[in-house]
């Protein structure tokens, strides 16, 4: 296994078998190694892709189970849960020989790196908590109903403004790719603090973004509803939390709660960001993560 190291860290698109299934990453940069986990679920690995970060850290974008190029499960769209991806990363880290590593999740894949470290600390040298937040469920979609009226607020008299909404709100009854990848990229204004004054930089992300519809049930068909608040505490790897000012689903509120609740974490906040600060503010994004890096190389 040491010897097949090497190339399967090398620069682009990989695929190992872990638990027979198939797991599909892509490489880009050079130094520490940094497993990033984007969010959605079923969003693309490309959305996360921060070249930036690639500078200083060997970043290791994977596609979760049952998007994109990775495997799908028997209970396709169900049964991706937490503790699924869970094994999935850890097999991954085990094929590439890494016994430590940094860990990026963003939006979904936060709570996905949550777990991560609440129950492999072992395997972390630091956590990156990116747009996430400690719980799902009722209490979280009604901040993200009170921040979406902030954004309409700011935003009103925008031509754009009500199909951006009607994309927001078609998300709860799509079950298919070709129609969530729709809605994506209908709702990508919401997700980008100042998507309108800065139409021309996004644009191409807003065409390009795709999505895999994964549901939120186990493989018995129940929600998974998460709620970290009571084990964070215990939390003892390293961890930078990072949230934009103007995020609508997972904002400062959650941010703020989970650094409050990890012990010694550090909070930034991106003033001029939404859930997308990687690419609304790369610079301040990637020193934010590179301070914190090289924290722990000291």
């Amino acid at each position: 296994m040491q010897n097949e190291t090497p190339d399967l860290l090398s620069h682009g698109a990989h695929e190992v078998a872990v638990d027979g299934l198939e797991q599909r990453y892509h490489v880009h940069g050079s130094g520490p190694v940094c497993l990033a986990v984007p969010g959605g679920p079923g969003v693309s690995w490309e959305s996360l892709r921060a070249p930036a970060l690639e500078e200083f850290l060997t970043m290791v974008y994977v596609e979760p189970l049952g998007t994109g190029g990775s495997r799908r499960l028997p209970s396709h769209p169900d049964g991706y849960t937490r503790e699924r991806h869970t094994r999935s990363l850890t097999g991954l880290l085990d094929r590439l020989s890494l016994p430590r590593v940094f860990l990026l999740g963003h939006s979904h894949g936060g709570f996905v790196a949550q777990y991560v470290a609440l129950h492999h600390p072992d395997r972390l040298r630091g956590l990156v908590l990116y747009e996430s937040a400690p719980v799902t469920g009722p209490e979280h979609m009604a901040e993200a109903a009170t921040r979406v009226e902030e954004f309409v607020h700011r935003n009103q008299g925008r031509p754009e403004l009500p199909a951006a909404l009607a994309a927001l709100q078609s998300v709860g009854a799509i079950t298919d790719d070709e129609k969530i990848t729709e809605a994506l990229r209908g709702l990508l204004p919401i997700y980008v603090a100042h998507y309108w004054d800065r139409e021309d930089e996004f644009r191409g992300l807003r065409e390009t973004i795709t999505c895999t519809y994964v549901s939120s049930l186990d493989e018995n068909g129940e929600p998974e509803i998460i709620d970290d608040r009571a084990a964070l505490p215990k939390l003892t790897v390293p961890t930078l939390v990072v949230v934009g000012r103007h995020d609508v689903i997972c904002g400062p509120r959650w941010a703020e709660e989970l650094h409050a609740l990890i012990p010694r974490s550090r909070l930034v906040v991106l003033e001029d960001s939404g859930h997308l600060g990687h690419v609304e503010e790369p610079g301040a994004f990637a020193g934010a993560v590179r301070a914190f890096a090289e924290s722990l190389s000291e």
